[in-house]
């Protein structure tokens, strides 16, 4: 039921083909939002400031794996258009390279966040508790990134030839081990001592680990062709200059975003303090549900449109971004109506031990994001549009203005001279990605008009 052709790729009813194979990846983004939940709903058991310790992890942790997702990206583009022009050698030896790209990049980041976990944290400006508790999740969080990055890497491999069924079960098996590990390692038991906040970043490392070894053990099996052979098993320096040169715009994008949400939680902990904190984590943990469709379609939308712009199909790469806009936008926008009917029952679920504030905070938010869910979607559907003609430099711009010329100066506004406080930092969120959505979708009609992925047809014969 879930099985995609490649000709379905780039011959088979565009609707259809797209949903299928983003089944498994939507499932699979299912799956690491419930990771993230039941990381919050054990920590929230343990401590308030347990919570907002993992807060202020959120977009450090993201912020450090934006060199990994562009190692991602560029592999899933550059397997997925060499798929498309049936250079299927030339694919997996990409996928091959990327794969050392991202251990080689998650090793160096890794060493640079444990060394500083404790003096980062402390630049948030939290109490003492909240600020320990970060700077130890941090620390043991950084020990796992270059398998982590690994196992995205080969995980982009896959969704890039067009199997992102494998995605689906590495992921399965890492977030299972995770919820097992969760309540043993973060409570104890038995002869497993108390290990607390650091307990759930231990938890994430293992079960990452194993979906790394489960990703690498079907590379060498082999899947519908993709299979890690030895005439594949080479350092090619083309490959990985065309694999950087892709996606460091998509690692210059997510720093860009990451670093800005960094700031914004130094800026609600100005405002708001660590209920405020709090608050914001239940947002982003639940929020995040929003992202499961809308990252799943895009994984899925980069590699049709890089496919189809591989075998020289432009005009139904163009329709599949707008198609992909359409399903992602209004699958969001049903979310957001749930999220919109219940948000102090979602809150109450997330901090079961917070304090009224606490609760009203969290549901604010909640309410707030729930309103400007659509152009999530909207969004990480034009991005993958762009990305898939190699135009990552344009998702890059994007973000840069999203983030640091609309959403961080508006924060600020709302907050003090205007007086919002804290519910000013809140809406500064939802008109950032309301804008950006807007801008984005006319600049993709423009730029396809103007044939930009004409263009994006000959850069990819000219690579092969």
């Amino acid at each position: 039921m879930l099985d995609v052709d490649r000709e379905d790729i780039t011959d088979g009813p565009i609707a259809r083909t797209l949903l299928v194979l983003a089944a498994p990846l939507l499932v699979q983004n299912m799956v690491q939002v419930a990771q993230q939940l039941v990381d919050t709903l054990f920590l929230g058991r343990h401590s308030v400031e347990a919570v907002a310790a993992v807060g202020l992890n959120f977009p450090v942790v993201t912020l450090l794996g934006a060199i990994t997702i562009g190692v991602i990206v560029g592999t899933q583009v550059l397997v997925s258009q060499r798929v498309g022009a049936g250079e299927l050698d030339d694919a997996r030896r990409a996928a091959v390279n990327g794969a050392g790209l991202g251990i080689l990049a998650g090793g160096l980041v890794g060493v640079g966040a444990f060394a500083l976990a404790s003096e980062g944290m402390a630049l948030f400006g939290a109490d003492d508790l909240t600020t320990r508790y970060a700077a130890e999740y941090l620390a043991t969080y950084a020990l796992f990134l270059p398998v982590l990055a690994a196992s995205d890497v080969i995980e982009g491999g896959f969704v890039g030839w067009g199997d992102s069924r494998a995605a689906l079960y590495i992921n399965l098996l890492a977030v299972g081990v995770n919820v097992v590990l969760d309540p043993i390692l973060i409570f104890g038991w038995g002869p497993v001592p108390e290990y607390g906040v650091t307990g759930a970043a231990l938890a994430t490392g293992i079960g990452y680990g194993c979906g790394f070894v489960l990703g690498l053990g079907l590379f060498l099996a082999g899947r519908d062709g993709f299979a890690l052979t030895r005439d594949v098993l080479v350092v090619d320096a083309d490959d990985c200059r065309e694999i950087v040169d892709i996606g460091w715009p998509t690692a210059g994008q997510y720093t860009a975003s990451q670093a800005a949400r960094v700031l914004m939680v130094g800026v609600v902990s100005a405002v708001g303090g660590s209920p405020a904190i709090a608050a914001y984590t239940v947002g982003a943990r639940v929020s995040s549900v929003a992202f499961v469709p809308a990252m799943g379609l895009q994984k899925a939308a980069q590699s049709m449109i890089g496919q189809n712009l591989g075998a020289d199909r432009p005009e139904r790469a163009r329709r599949t971004t707008w198609v992909g806009v359409a399903i992602a936008a209004g699958a969001l926008t049903a979310v957001g109506l749930v999220q919109f009917a219940i948000p102090e029952t979602l809150a109450e679920i997330a901090i079961p031990e917070g304090s009224a504030r606490d609760i009203e905070l969290a549901a604010q938010y909640l309410v707030i994001l729930a309103v400007g869910y659509w152009a999530i979607g909207a969004t990480y559907l034009l991005q993958a549009g762009f990305n898939g003609a190699r135009r990552t430099r344009t998702s890059l711009a994007a973000s840069l203005a999203q983030y640091w010329v609309v959403r961080l100066p508006l924060a600020l506004v709302l907050a003090y001279p205007i007086g919002l406080d804290v519910e000013g930092v809140f809406w500064a969120v939802t008109l950032s990605n309301a804008a950006i959505a807007v801008s984005l979708g006319a600049y993709y009609h423009y730029e396809t008009g103007e044939g930009m992925n004409q263009r994006a047809v000959a850069a990819a014969s000219a690579s092969d």
